[in-house]
């Protein structure tokens, strides 16, 4: 699997709310919103759905990592199979 910009700033932004939620459950600290005003601020709304976002593009990584191995494990049987 080739990996794209797009791919790897989705992976960070997923990332980023993966961190803001551990320390938002281990230690009731929301980054985000202490960053940008509150979780009512529009700009923290505008960073949380872009996050959720970034999430919901990582689930098509999934599948095209899934589609990859696949392919990798039917092209391996096929070289077994002329051996």
């Amino acid at each position: 699997m080739r990996t794209r910009p797009l791919d790897m700033a989705a992976l960070t932004l997923v990332i980023i709310g993966a961190v803001n939620w551990g320390l938002i459950g281990f230690f009731r600290l929301d980054v985000i919103a202490t960053m940008f005003g509150g979780m009512e601020s529009w700009i923290s709304r505008i960073v949380y759905v872009t996050i959720a976002m970034a999430g919901l593009y990582c689930v098509s990584l999934f599948a095209r990592s899934s589609d990859g191995y696949r392919d990798n494990r039917d092209h391996y049987h096929d070289v077994k199979t002329h051996e």
